[in-house]
C-alpha cells in the first residue's frame, strides 16, 4: 500500500513527535551548515533538498530575517501536492531564490541547474531506500558537491534496536566525508549527520555519467 506522504507530514504539527523532533535538529544544522559551507564569490551558497516533502526542513530557515542568507535553492519532491504546498510557501516568504522541482529525486539529471551544490539536504531519504541505494548515492553526492560542500541526513533507529546510521557514517567516511555533527537524542530513535566533502574521489564520476541513484520504496 502506497504510504500517504501528506498525512504523514502531520505530524510535523504536534509538537512531541519524533517528526517536529528532528526538525528541531535539522533546521539547527541547517543553519551551522549556512555558515560554515563554501560559497561563490558573490556570497550566495546552492542548496539541494533531496526529497523535500513541504520544505519545512529549509525553507522557514531561509526566511530567517536576523541572518539574511544568500541562497539559491532547488527542493525536488515527486509528490504533486506536497511539492505544491512548498512552492505555496516559498512564495509566502518571499523566497524567490527557491525553485521547487515537482519531480524524481532519485534521478541524477533534476540537479544539474545547482551543480556542484554548497549544502545538501538528504533528510528523510535513508530510511526509504534499499540498502544497495544507499551506497549508490552516498557514492554519488560527492559529483553533486562543491569541495567543503555540506550534507546533511537522517536514518531512524529501527524497530529492533539496531542502529543504521552507523552504515551510513561509515559510507560516507569512505567517500571523502569528515564528519562535522552527530546529533542522537537519548531516548530518541532519531540520529541527524552533518558531514563535509574533504575533497573529491580520484573515482568520482562527471554530473553527467550518472543517471538513476535510488529508487524510493
Amino acid at each position: 500500500m502506497t504510504k500517504n506522504w501528506a498525512q504523514w507530514h502531520e505530524d510535523y504539527d504536534n509538537p512531541n513527535s519524533w517528526l517536529a523532533q528532528r526538525l528541531e535538529i535539522v533546521q539547527r544544522d541547517l543553519r551551522r551548515a549556512l555558515v560554515h559551507a563554501p560559497c561563490d564569490p558573490d556570497g550566495t551558497r546552492r542548496l539541494i533538498s533531496i526529497c523535500a516533502g513541504e520544505g519545512r526542513d529549509v525553507l522557514p530557515v531561509l526566511a530567517d530575517d536576523d541572518h539574511g542568507y544568500a541562497v539559491r535553492a532547488l527542493l525536488v519532491e515527486l509528490d504533486q501536492n506536497l511539492s505544491q504546498r512548498a512552492r505555496t510557501t516559498a512564495a509566502t516568504l518571499g523566497l524567490s531564490n527557491v525553485e521547487v522541482a515537482t519531480a524524481d529525486a532519485g534521478e541524477v539529471e533534476v540537479y544539474r541547474s545547482v551543480t556542484p551544490a554548497h549544502v545538501i539536504m538528504a533528510c528523510g531519504v535513508f530510511g526509504n531506500i534499499s540498502s544497495d541505494d544507499i551506497q549508490r548515492t552516498i557514492a554519488t553526492l560527492p559529483v553533486l558537491l562543491t569541495v567543503g560542500g555540506i550534507v546533511i541526513w537522517t536514518r531512524g533507529l529501527l524497530d529492533n534496536g539496531y542502529d543504521p546510521s552507523l552504515e551510513v557514517r561509515r559510507c560516507l567516511e569512505k567517500h571523502g566525508f569528515a564528519e562535522l555533527s552527530f546529533s542522537s537524542p537519548a531516548g530518541s530513535r532519531n540520529r541527524v549527520g552533518m558531514h563535509q566533502l574533504s575533497a573529491h574521489p580520484a573515482y568520482a564520476a562527471p554530473v553527467h555519467s550518472c543517471t538513476r541513484i535510488f529508487d524510493f520504496l
